[in-house]
């Protein structure tokens, strides 16, 4: 059961995230990169997109659609979310190249990669 809170820092969490890629895109346009931002939905116990090639410095964002709470963990701890409850998202910047492989600690058939180039 959702709390009003708990719907309140969810909100909270979005306007973050919101805020987040506007200043990225900001910097961007003052030539500090190429930054962007890309998103991966979380429903029916799959990621919306298994895998995703970006370019070095992009922030992606993922957002628990489902019912049920998940997490998104990079397979070498490079990045971990705490449990995402439904509308709850996680960022994370990726500033070098590589593949870097994540699933839900939750729900681990739930997986994932990031190939940045």
């Amino acid at each position: 059961m959702i709390t009003i809170f708990t719907r309140l820092h969810m909100l909270a969490t979005v306007a973050a995230v919101v805020a987040l890629t506007a200043m990225h895109g900001t910097s961007a346009q003052a030539g500090q990169g190429n930054t962007s931002a890309k998103a991966v939905e979380i429903d029916n116990f799959r990621f919306g997109v298994v895998s995703l090639e970006v370019a070095a410095g992009t922030t992606v964002t993922w957002t628990n659609r489902d019912d049920v709470p998940h997490t998104v963990v990079s397979s070498t701890k490079l990045f971990k979310s705490r449990p995402l409850d439904t509308g709850e998202a996680f960022s994370y910047t990726f500033r070098e190249a590589g593949t870097f492989e994540y699933y839900c600690s939750m729900h681990p058939r739930m997986t994932g990669k990031i190939v940045v180039k």
